[in-house]
Formats: structure tokens, sequence, C-alpha cells
């Protein structure tokens, strides 16, 4: 019995030390972490920032694209009425 309430003893004094050193272990982030988290999070705005001009230009090119591309087909639409209108003439 004696032996058993000694395992058990030393069982709970090991237990509480492992408990005591991992506490001291984390025992917060340091000022150069938290400065290097806060050049990231404002690394991380201005790509977000650029991100956003970048998609803001690429819907503005596929607007003009859009538009150049519908006064394509309407010129070609006309060439083909003309070419039609010419033979009409021409016979």
């Amino acid at each position: 019995m004696k032996i058993g309430k000694n395992i058990r003893n030393l069982a709970l004094v090991f237990t509480f030390a492992v408990t005591t050193i991992s506490f001291v272990g984390c025992g917060g982030v340091s000022d150069t972490k938290l400065m290097e988290l806060n050049i990231l999070k404002a690394e991380v705005n201005v790509l977000q920032d650029e991100s956003k001009s970048l998609k803001q230009e690429r819907d503005d090119l596929q607007r003009q694209i859009a538009e150049k591309n519908a006064k394509l087909e309407e010129c070609q639409r006309v060439t083909e009425e003309t070419k039609a209108n010419l033979k009409k003439m021409k016979n």
C-alpha cells in the first residue's frame, strides 16, 4: 500500500511539474512577434488593395473589349449589307 501511495504522489508531483513548465513556456507573445505580425497584416492589406485595383482594371478592360467587339460586329454587319446591296445594283 505504501508503495502505491508513493507512486501516486510521485505521479501527482510529476504532473504538476509538467503542467507548470507548460504554462511557463506559453507565457505570451514577444514584442518582436507582435511587430512581425503587424507588418504582415500591413502587407496583407496592401496586397488586398492592389488585388482590388487590378480586378477593377480587369473589369474595365473587359468592358472596353466588349464595346469594341460590339462595334466590330456592327461594322461586319454593315459591310455584309453593303456587299449585298452592291450585288443587287450590279444585277
